[in-house]
């Protein structure tokens, strides 16, 4: 790749690279700068096919579109809107949807477009279909799940297959499922974590894009728990959506190598 690069006048800015080899794959990223007119894709065609390469390329331009899910908790969400605000994350909050209007004057106050999708107990399907459709017409890059408790249907996860950054609050694959934090105080745990990962149509199963951890003792309850849970929320899935957006993540399978 580097003679390629070279061929056309570009340079290196930065290279990072991974070898799995239980799996047997090579993995790199290449931040590179071109002359005007330099056909990268064209000088790449060849290279890929004789080395039987996926390969991907970014340029840069306007900031990514992202849209927010939220349920009724919000300290993910407010963080994400401060973070892009101050220029921390360079994406431009397209929408937040939720069922439920608990946040809307705060999405107001960032001067971001707020839709409220309620939910029918009798036919939850009908706002699941609702939330794919506008999340479609906003066009957006990225989908972020700020603590939104709704399972999104399989076929809106497949359209925007690791596109879609769940936080999961807890340290994953453990105490998967509803209140973790009762689970952790249950089992007596000395850490508790946060996860940031992709959603798959399996629940809080997708490939894991970032992690942290927080030691807790036998004084902390519950509610310091959940308090310090939010915490590393807010750290971790800010984290999990720069990576993205900076095209550091590469998947395979279920795993992610991160380039950070």
């Amino acid at each position: 790749m580097g003679q390629t690069i070279a061929a056309l006048g570009g340079n290196i800015v930065h290279a990072d690279q991974h070898t799995d080899r239980v799996h047997g794959l090579f993995l790199q990223r290449v931040e590179a700068t071109f002359p005007g007119g330099a056909d990268v894709a064209a000088a790449m065609a060849p290279v890929s096919a004789a080395y039987d390469m996926t390969w991907s390329m970014h340029e840069t331009g306007p900031p990514p579109r992202m849209a927010i899910l939220v349920s009724q908790q919000g300290h993910c969400l407010a963080d994400l809107l401060s973070r892009v605000d101050l220029g921390e994350v360079d994406a431009e909050v397209a929408v937040v949807a939720s069922n439920h209007t608990t946040h809307a004057e705060l999405v107001a106050r960032h001067g971001v477009e707020f839709r409220h999708l309620p939910v029918d107990a009798d036919d939850p399907a009908t706002q699941s279909a609702a939330m794919h459709a506008l999340v479609r017409e906003h066009d957006v890059d990225l989908v972020v799940l700020a603590r939104y408790m709704r399972i999104l249907p399989t076929p809106f996860v497949d359209e925007f297959e690791h596109r879609i950054i769940n936080i999961h609050h807890s340290f994953l694959p453990a105490f998967v499922g509803a209140k973790p934090y009762h689970q952790a105080f249950e089992r007596g745990v000395k850490i508790i974590g946060a996860t940031a990962h992709y959603a798959t149509s399996t629940l809080d199963e997708g490939p894991i894009i970032h992690q942290a951890v927080t030691p807790v003792s036998h004084r902390h309850e519950v509610a310091d728990l959940i308090r310090l849970g939010a915490d590393l929320e807010r750290t971790v899935l800010a984290r999990a959506v720069r990576l993205h957006l900076e095209h550091r993540v590469l998947t395979y399978g279920n795993r992610t190598v991160v380039f950070d």
